[in-house]
Parts: C-alpha cells; structure tokens; sequence
C-alpha cells in the first residue's frame, strides 16, 4: 500500500510570512522619523490622560497656557503632521 505524500512544489503557491505585511521592517527610520513617533506617543499619552483622567500632563508640567506648554503643543502638532506624511510615504513602498 502506498502513501500519498503531498509534492512540495505544491506549497509555493503560499507567499511566506516573513515578507508579507513587513513594511516596518522594509522601511528604515530617519532620526527625524524617531522623533516625530516619539512626540505622537506622548501627544498620545497625553490625551489619553485629559480623556479618562482629566489631567493635562504637559499643563501640569510646564503650567497652563504658557509658552513652554503651548510649545510643547505644538511640537507635537507638527510631529502628527509629518507622521501623516511618513504614513504616506510607508504605504508608497508597500506597493
């Protein structure tokens, strides 16, 4: 009685997991790139705290309304906006 044993040509059809969905990997970060995540994860952070805590971390900080914090604002703002842009440029190469 033989055995039926599946060729293994016949699961190249399947792409490989290591190279499917891998645009972090496929794409290498600039310092500026780094910094801009940086900034968005603490504009992040903060928000989440004004939002289930109502605490301002950067008001609590550098004082509410002053220019330190209303810097740090919108250094923050600047970073989402270029992380628009690097989402864009990461979904160019994903192509």
């Amino acid at each position: 009685m033989a055995t039926m044993n599946a060729p293994a040509n016949e699961r190249r059809h399947i792409p490989e997991r290591r190279n499917a969905g891998s645009i972090l990997y496929a794409t290498h970060f600039s310092a500026l790139d780094w910094v801009a995540m940086v900034l968005m994860i603490v504009g992040g952070i903060n928000w989440g705290l004004v939002g289930a805590l109502h605490v301002d971390l950067v008001a609590a900080l550098f004082g509410d309304g002053t220019t330190w914090s209303r810097l740090v604002y919108t250094v923050v703002g600047i970073a989402s906006l270029y992380g628009i842009y690097l989402l864009s440029k990461m979904a160019a190469r994903s192509r």
